[in-house]
């Protein structure tokens, strides 16, 4: 019988040589398993915290040092009877030299890579010596870079780019620089005789939703016996069985048919629901003795990456269908969540998978330049997943035992992804092609060369290598980058594939207003910089008050983006006026972010037009997280505090919306002249619904001046297109007089639009405020009218005002507060009532545009 024990307890570490963490020769316990060096010298506190201060410049000889890792494990008589014992490794970090009871049984070079290890002749009765030494990662990879090459790259050492290890530990530009060292997955002890290596199941769902599957086993020897094999369905009643399936080639294979309707399909979060069927395989000797077994959790849906001509427009779609359902796909970026690996806990990746889907996304990107993720994440998703390969920033080279590294890394991990019905896409690389046209490296007339004699070799892994490896071993589209837009075009054309759009920001630094003209047929990538929750900033202060300003020493190092001061003054200057104390930063920080990002998501999510006219597919904001307590462009930060950006994705990514825009349109009298013109401001409003069904609902349009007791109010009926944007609304502003002369002051004209079902309930609402938001004399505090009014329950919390107000963000002294809204747009006649779980009664503080503090 094929039986696997995990090398759990007992483990023990030391220095090697001694040094700043431990004395040469004493050995200390490690508190969990797996681990890494870091996380223990923090418990037993031999080293600060790197997340505290400037504590990440104390400890970076952590990974730069050699460590020691041992183990006494047990073999029983009944081990030593199996034909086979391994050793089997699920990830070691990275370089690691393993011996057992002395012998040398393995080298590790990939932290991405399972290793298993034949120890049959070295075993024996009683204890066993287990011992492994990690060396100096940084050091190797600048010892590869010498005999191999020095490449181009964004973010971290160069060295990097020869070493197969999670590229953030080398810092980012949202990360420290911590080279993580240690066994990060579970070490296993296998016996058996014979056992299933590889249990491949494939479904093919066609356009009418028959399903075909296959499962193919595969044994490690050549073995007379037989198997069964039994699907289940998600009630755990069999829906077929088939048994005594000859394996004597050492593989099998079973071929199911079902009509439409027979099985029920997986649907991502907001379209359905997510069944998952057991496949059962047991494999039996010719004594029907059970020699190995394996059950794997499946499920069924036909997905489509659509590339197809546009009715209107020039390129192609290029989005995502489930189960001939078009989706547009509103959701995140995700990095690694923590720079320890081995602090994820299955419940922190739920906790943070359920704000994704609270926040009404559907859809998560992982990240090139962190690691392929736990299977609990996986598990886990109810979104679809885009998963890139684990190369990011980078002129990779593809020298023959680097090549020979990602070609296991890649198998191995396909593999192991494939039965996860979340993924929908493989793609090679982060930003990998973008990097080598700014270096003017890559030749895109040319698609037939072998490529790695050339400046830029890695395209010999990302249109040769990874695109042969997930054909052969699953049914997942790949994508060559992203962003990539076609072979032989440049990666920011803005009419085909995918798009990093960060001339926001970066690049040519646009205006956030501009989201529209910056659009893409599917933006992979976007962000604007807030800063976290101030209890956040409080944390890695560490309780140095002489630091607590946003231009502190410590605050600068938290936060990694090159030229981040200028960027953030930038936006914050043009847009608003502002104060420099830290709350008041904190704040008008995460307003610029919440604004900017909202727009985003308004504008691009007009563009999905119907069928034929989808003309942005989807929009990935950058990011959803953090791996430690920093400034970044996280709209959650690393302790799962929402910032109000989350929040106003989420309004804007709900199943109805309604947007505005406020445009100027200049008409000159004379063509000859300059002098005499007019200013119209349009405005246009537009709605969205993601059902697939259309929705009538009445549009309700209230104009209020800021400065005056005017008001201006008209509703008509509106149909709203199944799963589309329909257009509402084009005309004059109400309340906005024709200008013929720029001295002539707009007035504040503040619009707000509700779109309202039959019983008069919000099915979604916006209110348009003119902008630059530094321009407008926000009224006096007193003649505001803002009410806020605790609930009952002391959990819920009513806001209402007599004057429109923007960006509300509420907060209370002492516990944080989980808040089901923030940045709130307020206006007269529409009180909002905010969940406030944890509020507890307390009172409650608030903070808004014009409140008095700038």
């Amino acid at each position: 019988m094929s039986s696997t024990r995990t090398i759990a307890s007992g483990w023990c570490f030391t220095q090697d040589g001694g040094g700043l963490g431990t004395n040469n020769g004493e050995w200390l316990s490690a508190s969990e398993f797996p681990t890494t060096v870091h996380v223990e010298l923090l418990k037993l506190k031999r080293i600060p915290d790197p997340f505290l201060g400037l504590n990440e410049w104390e400890v970076q000889w952590v990974g730069e040092t050699e460590w020691v890792f041992k183990n006494t494990f047990t073999v029983t008589e009944k081990d030593l009877t199996a034909t086979n014992a391994d050793l089997v490794f699920e990830g070691l970090d990275t370089f690691a030299t393993v011996t057992l009871n002395g012998q040398d049984i393995l080298n590790t070079k990939n932290q991405f890579i399972t290793y298993r290890a034949p120890v049959k002749h070295l075993v024996r009765l009683g204890s066993n010596d287990l011992v492994i030494t990690f060396a100096n990662s940084f050091k190797k990879g600048r010892e590869l870079e010498q005999a191999n090459g020095k490449f181009h790259l964004w973010n971290g050492d160069s060295s990097r780019l020869h070493v197969r290890k999670a590229q953030y530990n080398y810092g980012w530009d949202w990360g420290p620089i911590l080279m993580t060292v240690g066994p990060w997955k579970p070490i296993n002890f296998h016996t058996y005789d014979v056992y299933l290596t590889d249990v491949d199941i494939r479904s093919v769902v066609s356009e009418a939703l028959d399903v075909k599957v296959t499962i193919d086993l595969s044994l490690s020897h050549k073995f007379s016996g037989s198997a069964s094999v039994t699907l289940k369905n998600p009630q755990g009643a069999v829906v077929y069985t088939e048994k005594d399936l000859g394996v004597e080639s050492g593989r099998a294979r079973v071929e199911l048919e079902f009509f439409s309707g027979q099985l029920r399909l997986w649907f991502p979060v907001h379209y359905g629901k997510q069944p998952l069927y057991t496949v059962e395989v047991i494999v039996s000797d010719a004594n029907s003795t059970v020699v190995d077994s394996r059950t794997e959790k499946v499920a069924f849906r036909r997905v489509r990456v659509v590339e197809e001509p546009f009715i209107d427009q020039p390129g192609k779609t290029f989005l995502f269908e489930v189960n001939n359902i078009r989706i547009f796909c509103g959701g995140s970026n995700w990095i690694p969540a923590d720079s320890f690996l081995t602090k994820m806990t299955t419940d922190r990746y739920r906790a943070w998978l359920q704000l994704l889907i609270d926040g009404n996304q559907n859809m998560i990107r992982v990240w090139g330049g962190g690691i392929y993720e736990a299977d609990a994440f996986y598990d886990i998703c109810d979104v679809i997943v885009w998963q890139d390969f684990m190369f990011g920033c980078g002129q990779y080279p593809a020298y023959d035992s680097f090549l020979k590294l990602v070609e296991i890394e890649a198998e191995q991990n396909v593999k192991r992804l494939r039965l996860h019905p979340s993924i929908v896409i493989f793609a090679g690389n982060n930003e990998d092609y973008q990097l080598a046209e700014s270096i003017k490296i890559v030749d895109y007339s040319d698609e037939t060369s072998d490529f790695r004699k050339t400046k830029f070799p890695a395209r010999y892994i990302y249109e040769r290598t990874l695109p042969s490896i997930v054909k052969k071993f699953c049914d997942i589209h790949y994508h060559r980058s992203s962003p990539y837009s076609a072979p032989g075009v440049v990666t920011t054309d803005q009419t085909l594939g995918d798009l990093h759009q960060w001339n926001v920001w970066h690049g040519s630094q646009e205006p956030w207003h501009n989201w529209d003209l910056l659009a893409g047929r599917f933006v992979s990538e976007f962000g604007m910089q807030g800063y976290p929750n101030i209890r956040t900033v409080d944390h890695w202060l560490g309780g140095d008050q002489s630091e607590r300003y946003p231009q502190s020493r410590v605050n600068n190092n938290h936060n990694k983006a090159d030229g981040f001061e200028r960027r953030l003054e930038l936006y914050l200057i043009e847009n608003f006026i502002h104060a420099f104390d830290m709350e008041s930063y904190v704040y008008y920080t995460q307003i610029m972010q919440a604004e900017t990002l909202a727009a985003a998501y308004r504008l691009w999510r007009r563009n999905w037009r119907g069928k034929g006219r989808e003309h942005t597919a989807g929009a990935l904001v950058w990011q959803i997280n953090d791996c430690w307590p920093t400034t970044s462009w996280a709209i959650i930060d690393y302790f799962l505090r929402p910032k109000p950006a989350y929040f106003t994705i989420a309004r804007e990514l709900r199943h109805v919306t309604v947007g505005m825009t406020r445009k100027e349109k200049k008409t000159l009298s004379d063509e000859l002249s300059a002098a005499s013109f007019t200013i119209e401001t349009v405005l246009e409003i537009w709605g969205t619904n993601s059902t697939l069904t259309e929705k009538k609902a009445e549009l309700e349009v209230t104009s209020f001046d800021l400065h005056s007791t005017w008001a201006d109010k008209f509703t008509m009926d509106v149909v709203l297109a199944a799963n589309s944007s329909t257009e509402l609304f084009s005309g004059q502003l109400p309340g906005q007089p024709i200008r013929t002369k720029l001295s002539e002051v707009p007035r504040v004209i503040i619009i707000s639009a509700r779109l309202l079902d039959e019983s008069g309930a919000v099915l979604g609402r916006y209110s348009n405020w003119p902008e630059p938001f530094k321009f407008i004399k926000f009224p006096a505090i007193k003649d505001l009218g803002l009410t806020i009014k605790t609930g009952d329950d002391g959990e819920s919390v009513e806001l209402s005002s007599q004057k429109p107000i923007k960006g509300i963000v509420l907060d209370v002294e002492g516990q944080d507060v989980k808040w089901s809204d923030q940045a709130i747009d307020l206006v007269p006649g529409d009180p909002q009532v905010i969940k406030a779980i944890g509020l507890e009664g307390r009172e409650v503080t608030v903070r808004f545009l014009g409140d008095g503090t700038a």
